[in-house]
């Protein structure tokens, strides 16, 4: 049920209220039996995104919670990682997020946090779905939740956005497209009060237009957008807000291995980086790693999924990283991807550098990566086939230095990933071609 980031589906096809009642309810049973609500009547927090579904579906969830005798704090529309933010900061022992990040708007999902405002590990996730439907006690009179809206959730996410730099942006000028989603008031706010000039684009959601042609998946009017205004950069945002992608002030994109590598620099320059090494996952521009490591920063690969990245940093106490798709974890302000962060924290390395952003992403170079997915193949076969990995060394050792191959099951969906980096694009796009090829002949279903 749970996928790499919640649950998620069609909203009101596999993802119903009444899914979304016993999800809560056996969240709830699942934490009580774990001790989180000794000594206390526990509280949860529940936040979402702008899409219309999210409104029936936090009535059930919110339901769930209280029948199961926990008090519910509503935070009404608010980016996932504000949801995070205030998890921890208010002393819930559980957060909810209902949002489908970057998804179409007819999907929606339901994704945990623990307290502290961290997500909850799988064992967890398990734990809970093995309890869905279960025969309970519920509680009587007193003992049911009570729902109380909280009215400041918005000024205390951006008020903590704004604290998170300690240098002022004024003279920058910015555009931030909002995906029409969780972010349209905190992003711009946060980003004017810390002293930018911000142009807010798709920031006027109606239920039915998050992700709609714009944020962090369609780059093309936040690029329009900055070429207009002659602004110095821009930022779109995905429908929860937890990545974020940039464009430079001639609309060249800017991604999230670029935006990893420009922290990574900062922090390791004033000393913050710590034990010196960013992590990121193996989808990594090989770019990236070679800037990094020309630098003296090393690199710590995780799988792909911020979920891993944020593994690691936990594990082993990191303080950066991130994913090429804009997911950036800085771990000493949020305890998930923040958009409007990264957005923040980019603008404060151009302001005190006096740097553009084209410039501070030149720090390394792309090469070209090309990704081709082969669909309706036996994803679980691609690790065991003698074939297909015989035909990787081959690749490899043609490339070199110059490039890398990676296969990888994709974790929703019956297909397989083949990436390969090479010199140039055409280099790329043959070899990733001829994989493509063996991964269907030997997989095929």
């Amino acid at each position: 049920m749970f996928g790499t980031d919640g649950v998620r589906g069609l909203a009101n096809g596999q993802l119903t209220a009444e899914l979304a009642v016993d999800l809560a309810v056996a969240a709830a049973h699942v934490l009580a039996d774990l001790g989180e609500f000794e000594g206390h009547r526990p509280v949860a927090v529940v936040g979402r995104d702008t899409r219309i579904s999210g409104q029936f579906l936090e009535a059930a969830v919110v339901a769930g919670l209280a029948s199961a005798g926990v008090d519910v704090l509503l935070l009404g529309v608010l980016p996932t990682p504000g949801v995070a933010y205030l998890t921890d900061t208010l002393g819930a022992d559980l957060g909810v997020v209902l949002s489908a990040s970057h998804n179409p708007m007819p999907d929606n999902g339901i994704k945990f946090l623990a307290r502290g405002g961290k997500k909850i590990d799988d064992a967890v996730e398990i734990a809970i779905e093995r309890r869905m439907r279960e025969d309970w006690d519920r509680p009587l009179g007193a003992g049911v939740g009570r729902v109380t809206p909280y009215a400041e959730a918005l000024d205390d996410y951006a008020a903590h956005l704004v604290r998170a730099i300690d240098h002022p942006l004024a003279g920058l000028k910015v555009v931030l497209d909002c995906a029409n989603g969780a972010a349209f008031e905190s992003g711009p706010r946060a980003l004017e009060d810390a002293g930018a000039t911000v142009w807010a684009i798709h920031a006027n959601p109606d239920g039915l237009n998050i992700n709609d042609g714009c944020g962090s998946t369609h780059l093309d009017s936040l690029r329009a957008t900055v070429l207009e205004h002659g602004a110095h950069a821009g930022f779109a945002l995905d429908g929860d807000a937890d990545r974020c992608l940039a464009v430079d002030h001639e609309g060249n994109v800017v991604d999230g291995d670029q935006i990893l590598a420009i922290l990574a620099l900062a922090l390791h320059e004033t000393g913050r980086l710590a034990k010196n090494t960013v992590v990121a996952t193996v989808m990594s521009n090989l770019g990236f790693v070679r800037a990094m490591r020309k630098a003296g920063v090393g690199v710590r690969q995780t799988k792909v999924g911020d979920r891993y990245v944020l593994e690691a940093m936990n594990i082993s106490g990191y303080t950066l990283g991130g994913e090429q798709s804009g997911h950036v974890i800085l771990s000493e302000y949020a305890t998930t991807g923040d958009g409007t962060l990264t957005a923040l924290h980019l603008l404060e390395r151009m302001a005190t550098t006096g740097r553009s952003l084209q410039e501070l992403a030149g720090v390394m170079t792309r090469l070209p990566q090309v990704l081709v997915n082969v669909p309706d193949v036996d994803k679980e076969r691609t690790d065991l086939d003698g074939v297909v990995a015989a035909a990787v060394a081959e690749e490899e050792a043609l490339l070199g230095e110059s490039g890398r191959v990676l296969l990888r099951p994709s974790g929703t969906e019956p297909l397989v990933r083949v990436m390969v980096e090479a010199a140039t694009a055409e280099q790329a796009r043959e070899v990733a071609e001829r994989l493509a090829g063996v991964v269907r002949a030997r997989l095929s279903l």
